[in-house]
């Protein structure tokens, strides 16, 4: 394989646009975002971190944006065009996006978790508006939905990236702040129910589920999809995608390392399949780790490396 033909790797690219746009090698999720998208309505989605939860997150986004360019080519392409034709209505509909991402932060002080929701809440206030009297985060995010609501015509879309970072960071270290962050998220999130009308989807993603905490109590509507047998294979990659995918990559890591290419894909399956989600379900390949031997042309443990589960290592501990 040649300098031109060399594929390349989406190592930490989480923008399904940019991912698109600059011709990274993608395995097609886009089944999965349809069936979400058009047979329900509000999910959780619990992996461990860099699983690819984010990129089907901004894959979600992309197609309630209606940014039909980036879908060329893939399964998600033909079947919007056929369920507007079936339903008699249009194709690839433009709906309002509340993107919000609880990676960024540290969450430390008393005051980090209502900063990083007032600086979020104020990007969509800048596009829908505001109102005095919604003082709390909870208030002003039912406000923002149902003014998105009505500005747009369109219900809205809600996506939510790791919502336990805050609980994650705090857990271990500060009990009394933890509880602190626990009753805002717990309001906060409590909005995608009471504001139900208003609302067309909902994904929210995170390391964990807090169920036994009740932040969830009142968003009990969830469908909870993390160990369902049929989106089992939602992130990660399965043995028929490694196979269909990244034959090319296989064979250059197989002459690199002096192995055959059953060899090789043997000695992929035996370090990087170790994820199952749903009892009965195939093995799942770390995509992080799958992308990183295939770029470094060697084995190594790539993603205990960068996402040990810190979560996991304490509560055993404990």
């Amino acid at each position: 394989m040649t300098m031109s033909t060399i594929r390349k790797m989406p190592i930490g690219v989480q923008s399904f646009e940019d991912l698109r746009r600059k011709n990274f090698l993608y395995v097609d999720k886009t089944l999965y975002a349809f069936k979400l998208a058009n047979l329900g309505k509000v999910y959780f989605l619990s992996r461990p971190r860099r699983f690819g939860k984010s990129l089907f997150l901004s894959t979600l986004e992309a197609y309630f944006l209606g940014k039909k360019e980036l879908f060329k080519g893939l399964y998600i392409e033909e079947a919007e065009e056929n369920r507007a034709k079936n339903e008699g209505t249009e194709a690839w509909t433009q709906y309002p996006v509340l993107y919000m991402d609880f990676n960024v932060g540290r969450y430390d002080e008393p005051h980090s978790l209502k900063s990083h929701l007032n600086i979020v809440l104020s990007q969509f206030e800048e596009i829908y508006g505001a109102r005095e009297p919604e003082e709390e985060s909870a208030q002003r995010f039912a406000g923002i939905v149902q003014r998105a609501y009505q500005k747009t015509g369109k219900q809205v879309v809600i996506l939510v990236d790791e919502y336990d970072k805050p609980l994650i960071h705090t857990m271990w270290k500060d009990a009394a702040l933890n509880e602190i962050y626990k009753t805002i998220l717990k309001g906060f999130f409590g909005v995608i129910k009471t504001a139900d009308q208003a609302i067309r989807f909902a994904f929210l993603t995170g390391v964990t589920k807090f169920s036994k905490v009740s932040i969830f109590s009142d968003l009990n509507n969830l469908n909870d999809i993390s160990q369902k047998p049929d989106y089992a294979g939602i992130c990660g990659i399965s043995q028929k995608e490694l196979l269909e995918t990244f034959r090319p990559e296989i064979e250059i890591l197989a002459e690199r390392n002096e192995l055959s290419y059953e060899d090789c894909v043997s000695a992929l399956k035996k370090r990087y399949d170790g994820y199952c989600f749903s009892y009965g379900t195939e093995m799942m390949y770390n995509p992080f780790s799958l992308l990183n031997v295939f770029d470094g042309k060697q084995f190594e443990d790539y993603w205990f490396a960068t996402g040990t589960p810190t979560f996991l290592v304490n509560y055993l501990k404990d």
